[in-house]
């Protein structure tokens, strides 16, 4: 009885073990599939990027050769040199970074403060509210800036990085979403227990919702921060000196009337986009733990 019951069991098994190994050859074979069109995709997400960098490194006759040509021949290292002395970069440099960094510390606080009242305080029209706050996102920049721009001029904030600020302070629905989804996703007990602690929504808030929200804080941080470092339209509009202006409206200098000075504007962007590179890549797993944690509350 008991071969018999062996002989059954390995007649089972080697029948099932085809099954089987079509099943890993087709999970291989997906698995391969798809790290080719990553891979795919992201070469072709880093083709302008790389090309920036080699291009920073030529000069004009090299830029516009035909085949073009990846590596540089020769290497022209003066370009950031002069990139740096052609234009006020130091100068440009400092505003872009306080203002972004003033306008992220704004956005935060006042994005994680909306997105716990949304989230958590009942209040009657708080869905329709919300609602009509996260509509704002549908509407472009382009539509409103004249009306904007109208209004920065009666209360003499044009031409002043005020204008930058304060619009982007106090109002970002991205924010306010993102946020709103981590926090609704918490339990309502530590609330509750705080209240009966005798805390009110202000303690709430401080000492029991922004350190359970930090994930999600700092990937909105980023993300707010590589917005404000890239912002060109707004100082286009709103600024006029060139002490005043940022990192992209500096680039913006180097194009000319009828020719522009691509080594220069090359190397000035791979100036620029570094500061955000870095961040990037010492805060790539607050990014994704704060977007799959945010994704997947609420």
């Amino acid at each position: 009885m008991r071969a018999e019951a062996d002989t059954n069991a390995s007649v089972v098994v080697t029948k099932a073990a085809p099954s089987v190994r079509r099943k890993a050859s087709s999970f291989s074979l997906s698995r391969l599939l798809l790290h080719a069109l990553l891979i795919s995709g992201s070469l072709v997400f880093l083709f302008p990027f790389l090309w920036t960098i080699s291009s920073s490194l030529k000069d004009m006759g090299q830029i516009f050769m035909i085949p073009p040509t990846w590596v540089p021949d020769p290497f022209v290292w003066s370009n950031f040199s002069r990139t740096l002395t052609a234009m006020p970069f130091d100068l440009a440099y400092f505003n872009s970074f306080y203002i972004s960094i003033t306008v992220v510390a704004a956005e935060l606080l006042t994005s994680s403060m909306a997105a716990y009242a949304f989230a958590k305080i009942r209040f009657r029209g708080s869905n329709v509210i919300f609602i009509a706050f996260i509509a704002t996102m549908m509407v472009p920049k382009q539509v409103i800036i004249i009306a904007l721009y109208v209004f920065m001029k009666q209360i003499n904030w044009v031409d002043s990085h005020l204008a930058l600020i304060v619009p982007e302070a106090i109002f970002k629905a991205f924010g306010v979403f993102m946020l709103r989804q981590f926090i609704k996703g918490l339990p309502n007990e530590l609330q509750e227990a705080a209240v009966i602690d005798g805390a009110n929504p202000l303690q709430i808030y401080w000492h029991v919702i922004l350190p359970l929200t930090r994930t999600a804080l700092a990937a909105f941080g980023i993300f707010a921060f590589k917005d404000i470092w890239n912002q060109f339209m707004e100082p286009l509009v709103f600024l006029s000196t060139p002490e005043k202006y940022t990192v992209p409206l500096m680039l913006n200098m180097f194009k000319g009337l009828y020719v522009a000075d691509w080594p220069l504007m090359m190397a000035g962007t791979a100036i620029a986009v570094t500061p955000v590179l870095i961040v990037y890549l010492l805060a790539q797993r607050q990014i994704i733990e704060g977007i799959a944690m945010t994704g997947s509350k609420g």
